[in-house]
């Protein structure tokens, strides 16, 4: 049977035929007369049937709303999104006219909008993705064998902020900090240990570092190597996202442009030697936790996307070659509606744009691919159980959002890395609305909703105008240098903040609802031994080594960085394997390339 014959099952035909007369005012000219449209491309309205609904509206606001507020006042001069988008008090068809194709289509066919996968979660669900990583490599090992045994089906590694700065645990600028925030890694040896029974070929890793992202992914690649698994055979993600770094998170290895060469070193590589793995995820996670709007996330993030595919595609590279592989990460905040809205406007748009800027073919190509974790920065150190109920939302609205991997945070984050018992009921969390909600159950169920429809649309134009302005000051990197993302968000961030100081913006426990006493919650507190320990395994895996190996692998990374037409992930592999550390192939890099220091913007 034809599609479009499908349209109007032979029962409800025949329940029209039967229904009883019109009322009057759907008679002759009346505001409710409504035609059948145009084959549902309108939502089953004409442009007709659009007019007098927004008739009807009108009516209803100045007579039964005019009345009703008369009574109940607002509870609000505004309402709007946790990003400030002015929220209708009724969304109609008129407020979202669509042409179906164009606009949504089919789950896992273009634009993408209402899925990348033709059936969802129907066939899998989202990868549980807990981020672990605390002290030393053996404590961290032991927290992914109990969450894979607890049943979380991937793995995401947390490293201790020297490794994320690319300093070795005996640097005298890791002082204090050595397995405090994630885990120490300074070689291969470590993530033997990080790794330890765990299957590489079967297992996917997810590695969250940036600026020294080509040496962690390297020691990965190493072991792989050593155990003898193809490098095709392993699969997993590494963040690998620079730009975001200058944008929000500060923490970068080299200056942006010769950061960006290092980025497409990856791709490349990847592409060409382990295709099963994720060479950047395109965070915009940080973006929103450092204060940006929903829709400058959305526009930064996917800006970010267009710099890698530019840089890729002037190196010569088919985009197809590459952008299955471009994966993203999304923050997933307080607003339950648009947080869904966002993530199928990201969708919408990346699909478009890979297209139409790149000629993309591949439907690979244009699927955007996501991570999503619940908004780090909403939880509260104010009852701290309250976050149970926050980030259950928010893992709700990415799975109704249709994100492909999810990490749920904890509720004592806001005070320390989580407890066994609190990352139980994060991953808990994301089990129960797997199996109990039923919204796993079918594809993108609020499609079709006139309000989210309405918010996907208003995102996606406010990311759009976003995206026209760094076009025309040449592009993500030149914006960067300019500092305009930066000023962007901060102006957001200053704006948030004077909402809920002046209570517009209301935190159930911090500026309502207070509670008189705080209680107590335990707390996972790392030893500072971790550091003489680290170092210790660290000094032996040096004193070991065979020294002129290292020296000569360190020598052929030097050449490599110096000549630009030379990929640098095969020489670092080498060094790597000849258990190099992290911070001697980084200064390598830092002593070719330079060091970054962050423009002053007020």
């Amino acid at each position: 049977m034809a599609h479009d014959e499908l349209t109007h099952p032979p029962e409800i035909d025949a329940g029209r035929a039967h229904r009883p007369p019109a009322h009057d005012d759907e008679r002759d000219g009346g505001a409710l007369q409504y035609s059948s449209g145009g084959g549902g491309e309108g939502l089953g309205l004409d442009e007709g049937g659009l007019a007098a609904l927004r008739r009807a509206v009108a009516a209803w606001r100045s007579g039964p709303v005019a009345e009703a507020s008369a009574r109940f006042p607002p509870r609000s001069e505004r309402f709007t999104t946790w990003s400030g988008v002015e929220v209708p008090d009724l969304a109609t068809p008129a407020d979202a006219p669509r042409d179906y194709a164009a606009a949504l289509g089919l789950p896992g066919e273009f634009p993408f909008t209402r899925g990348v996968q033709p059936t969802m979660y129907r066939g899998k669900l989202w990868t549980m993705r807990m981020f672990a990583g605390f002290g030393t490599p053996e404590q961290t090992n032991a927290r992914f064998k109990y969450l894979l045994a607890e049943g979380q089906t991937g793995l995401s590694t947390a490293f201790d902020f020297p490794t994320l700065m690319g300093y070795d645990s005996d640097s005298p600028r890791s002082l204090g900090e050595v397995g405090m925030c994630g885990v120490a890694v300074d070689t291969l040896r470590d993530m033997e240990v990080l790794f330890d029974g765990i299957p590489l070929d079967q297992v996917t890793t997810s590695m969250t570092i940036n600026g020294p992202a080509v040496v962690l992914l390297a020691f990965y690649i190493a072991l792989a190597d050593k155990r003898g698994i193809p490098r095709k055979r392993i699969g997993g993600t590494v963040q690998n996202d620079c730009l975001k770094e200058f944008i929000a998170q500060h923490a970068w290895l080299v200056p942006p442009r010769p950061a960006m060469r290092v980025v497409t070193d990856m791709i490349e590589f990847c592409a060409r030697e382990v295709p099963r793995w994720n060479s950047v995820s395109i965070s915009g996670y940080h973006i929103r936790e450092a204060g940006s709007t929903a829709a400058q996330e959305l526009a930064f993030t996917l800006a970010d996307g267009l710099a890698y595919v530019e840089s890729c595609v002037e190196r010569g590279l088919d985009v197809d070659s590459f952008a299955p592989r471009l994966s993203f990460f999304f923050d997933v905040h307080n607003d339950f509606f648009e947080e869904i809205a966002k993530l199928r406007a990201a969708r919408r748009m990346w699909a478009r744009l890979l297209k139409e800027r790149y000629g993309a073919k591949k439907a690979e190509s244009m699927k955007l691919r996501t991570h999503a974790q619940t908004a780090g920065v909403s939880l509260t150190a104010q009852q701290p159980y309250n976050n149970v109920v926050r980030v259950s939302l928010q893992a709700l609205a990415a799975v109704l959002g249709g994100t492909q991997s999810l990490h749920t945070n904890s509720l004592d984050e806001t005070y320390a890395l989580p407890t066994e018992e609190s990352v139980t009921i994060a991953l808990r969390t994301q089990q129960i609305i797997a199996h109990e909600s039923g919204a796993a159950n079918t594809v993108d169920p609020l499609g079709g909703s006139y309000y989210v429809e309405w918010l996907t649309d208003r995102l996606e134009q406010e990311a759009l105008e976003y995206i026209r302005r760094i076009d025309d000051m040449g592009g993500m990197v030149a914006a960067i240098e300019k500092g305009y993302p930066q000023r962007e968000i901060a102006a957001s961030a200053y704006r948030f903040q004077r909402e809920l100081e002046s209570n517009e913006r209301i935190m159930v426990g911090v500026n309502r609802y207070a509670a008189a006493g705080e209680k107590t919650i335990p707390l996972l507190r790392i030893d500072e031994e971790v550091q003489r320990v680290q170092c210790e395994n660290l000094a032996r895996v040096k004193a070991g080594r065979d020294q002129d190996r290292v020296r000569g692998a360190l020598a052929e990374v030097r050449e490599a960085a110096r000549s630009p037409r030379t990929n640098l992930m095969p020489p670092i592999i080498a060094a790597a394997s000849a258990y190099a550390t992290e911070q001697e192939i980084c200064d390598v890099l830092r002593d070719v390339m330079g060091t970054y220091s962050d423009p002053a913007e007020f």
